[in-house]
């Protein structure tokens, strides 16, 4: 009977006594490779995160179109101009009668413009709805506009400018104190009241404010000086130098 014999084959394993110093030095290598691999990875995500644009509350909506800086076609409107009807520069407002800013420009700005350029027949002077602070506003619009139906657009334009109150005073925006104001500027106050009762030209201060909306008109006054817009109640010179510009062109 033979005897069976097993066989142990040796294997190799990896020891530090056996690498020394240059297995240190290997391995050493291999985990500095590994650890800068990781590294270069955190870098990369960080600069990723740094690059991407933080969300904000506007995004994801239409960007507002930018208002064109000039307009064409721009209507007068139908009511009576100011100034020299072949005068070379168009100015039209577009404004609410109980804007704070809109009195502003009525006072401060108007008529320095009236005595420079629209006396003079340089600048012919434009005056359109934009009735947008609430119901006492669309009363002083049509107020207006009965005062238009008698001849004395003005007269009730500047009335009402002249006179205007604190914003949240509504007072004088109702048929009896217009018709008593229509009558102290001497319209007759039953046509007048009549006029205003049955809001007989809502279509047209509907028309001016479709008009505005059309020609991106968001802040009163709005003025365009031959299409140019300028925005608020500037100061005098700078209204001034847009129309001197526009003059420079003819």
């Amino acid at each position: 009977m033979k005897e069976e014999r097993s066989f142990t084959i040796p294997l190799p394993r990896f020891t530090f006594k056996q690498t020394g110093a240059n297995g240190f030095l290997v391995i050493s290598l291999v985990i500095f490779a590994f650890v800068l691999g990781m590294l270069t990875n955190k870098v990369m995500y960080l600069q990723q995160v740094v690059n991407t644009p933080t969300p904000t509350s506007a995004q994801g909506q239409a960007a507002a179109p930018t208002p064109p800086p000039v307009v064409k076609n721009l209507s007068s409107g139908h009511f009576p101009l100011l100034g020299n009807k072949d005068a070379k520069i168009t100015v039209v407002e577009f404004a609410d009668l109980r804007c704070p800013f809109c009195d502003q420009f009525f006072k401060n700005t108007l008529p320095s413009l009236r005595k420079d350029y629209i006396d003079t027949g340089k600048v012919q002077f434009a005056f359109r709805h934009f009735e947008f602070l609430g119901a006492a506003s669309i009363t002083a619009g049509n107020a207006i506009e009965c005062a238009n139906e008698q001849n004395r657009f003005w007269d009730m334009h500047d009335y009402l400018y002249a006179n205007q109150p604190e914003e949240t005073d509504t007072s004088m925006y109702t048929t009896d104190k217009l018709t008593d104001i229509a009558g102290q500027l001497g319209m007759d106050t039953t046509q007048f009241r009549s006029c205003l009762e049955n809001t007989k030209y809502q279509k047209n201060v509907d028309k001016d404010s479709a008009d505005a909306k059309k020609f991106q008109v968001d802040a009163t006054p709005t003025l365009f000086v031959n299409g140019v817009r300028v925005v608020g109640a500037v100061p005098y010179a700078d209204l001034q130098k847009v129309i001197e510009q526009e003059l420079k062109k003819q």
